[in-house]
């Protein structure tokens, strides 16, 4: 009998790798960083509240009478008009501080042609408050040639256009500094000759 291989007698021990472990420790969230979290939020959302409430805004101007006293027109030496006029502007202040204003300006025009402008004093806006100014327009000597046929037939119809432009150099008081402002606002104005009221404005920031 022959004696078989020691391959049939002895198998290969098996090979035996080593296998690695991590242990991880539980997390749980710390109290104070979702504390820290709101207060963030919170304060920038107070931020920018105030950014908003106290970022200085143009003042609201608008004309709410503008009242043709006198319009005579003649021939000699030249053709001309004289027109006077009685304007109210009220001037709004939105802002949480008072404003206190150089000079208020107020300028007219009839069909793209500037008739003049009138220049008032100084004034004082409170807060979130509204003034009155009021200013007498007399223009003297204008020549309307081209025009002075419309001028003639909106006369006719009750209702003349007016161009008017309204500046004001302002200064915000808020606390102890002064922050300058320059507003200008154009506006066409409509003119009811008949009970001299206005009848149609349209206004708009420049």
């Amino acid at each position: 009998m022959t004696t078989p291989p020691k391959a049939d007698y002895y198998a290969p021990l098996p090979i035996h790798v080593p296998q690695s472990y991590v242990v991880l420790t539980p997390y749980y969230p710390s109290p104070n960083r979702g504390r820290c979290r709101m207060i963030c939020t919170f304060s920038l959302v107070l931020l920018a509240a105030m950014v908003y409430l106290f970022w200085p805004s143009e003042p609201d101007m608008k004309i709410v009478r503008l009242r043709m006293k006198r319009i005579h027109i003649h021939t000699v030496p030249r053709v001309a008009v004289d027109i006077s006029m009685f304007v109210t502007v009220r001037v709004r202040n939105t802002d949480v501080y008072s404003m206190d204003y150089r000079a208020l300006e107020v300028a007219v025009g009839y069909r793209g042609k500037k008739l003049g402008h009138v220049r008032s004093e100084q004034g004082h806006v409170r807060a979130r408050g509204s003034s009155y100014v009021d200013a007498e327009l007399d223009f003297d000597g204008v020549e309307l040639l081209a025009d002075l046929v419309h001028l003639l037939e909106d006369l006719a119809k009750g209702t003349v256009p007016f161009d008017t432009v309204t500046k004001i150099e302002a200064q915000l008081g808020l606390l102890f500094f002064q922050v300058p402002l320059l507003a200008k606002v154009s506006c066409e104005v409509v003119v009811n000759t008949m009970n001299q009221t206005i009848a149609r404005q349209n206004c708009y920031a420049e």
